[in-house]
């Protein structure tokens, strides 16, 4: 008897950066869709609070030699973080162990593997050993299911990251909805063209930006609104 080991399954391609625009259930998805394999997301972090580095998503992504983008954590009236911050491995701000703002984190290890996660699965320790992180929340889609129990009444603009759970990643925002919609809308279609595994809530309403430059398909677009406020972080996209 010859035991056969089953092939596996073929890598996908992987494609570059590319602007996307869908509407799903009436609402509007915009922005980029990227392959972890050969793009990565870093932290562009303001110590000294928002607007003191960087004054738009643009400025951001061009100060780190970025192709693209959007505003990322909560923060304080005071312009703390809202929960822990790490870039490039400094810390900034603490884990939010029990607001909604904070139940999920976008991580990226020191080998640079990203991931979406409930912060129960991360925990403390762990999320201080990232290289880059993000607390945000809440978290929208998880284990390709819509998150139950979201707000069902206010309707804001939207920022956003999602995953197809291996090296598909999409930033972007959404036209104004509210989180239970918004959930629903990601699990019934495909702003990227796949299917979601992990989606979480970041920043949005006043604080949301969009950037995307020349360099990627569909560019370049500016998505803020002038009457937008400084945010205190940024995630922006890199080639590795």
């Amino acid at each position: 008897i010859v035991d056969r080991v089953p092939p596996s399954a073929p890598a996908l391609p992987v494609d570059p950066p590319q602007l996307t625009n869908r509407q799903i259930s009436e609402i509007e998805f915009e922005g980029v869709a990227f392959d972890s394999r050969d793009h990565h997301l870093v932290v562009a972090d303001q110590p000294d609070g928002p607007g003191s580095r960087y004054a738009d998503a643009e400025t951001a992504a061009r100060s780190l030699r970025g192709t693209a983008a959007v505003n990322a954590g909560f923060f304080t009236p005071e312009g703390a973080p809202l929960g822990l911050v790490v870039s490039s491995g400094k810390i900034a701000g603490s884990w939010n162990s029990a607001s909604s703002l904070g139940s999920g984190v976008w991580h990226a290890s020191p080998s640079g593997n990203p991931a979406i996660t409930r912060r129960e699965n991360l925990g403390r320790a762990r999320a201080a050993a990232a290289q880059e992180l993000i607390q945000a929340g809440p978290l929208l889609v998880e284990n390709g299911r819509a998150v139950g129990g979201l707000e069902a009444t206010k309707s804001s603009i939207r920022t956003l990251i999602v995953s197809d759970g291996a090296s598909r990643w999409w930033i972007g925002r959404s036209s104004p909805c509210t989180l239970a919609a918004l959930s629903q809308a990601l699990t019934t279609a495909q702003p990227a063209g796949w299917p979601i595994q992990q989606a979480l809530n970041l920043d949005g309403g006043r604080s949301s930006d969009l950037w995307v430059s020349e360099a990627i398909s569909g560019g370049p677009i500016v998505r803020r609104a002038p009457w937008n406020r400084p945010v205190r972080n940024f995630l922006v996209l890199k080639k590795r």
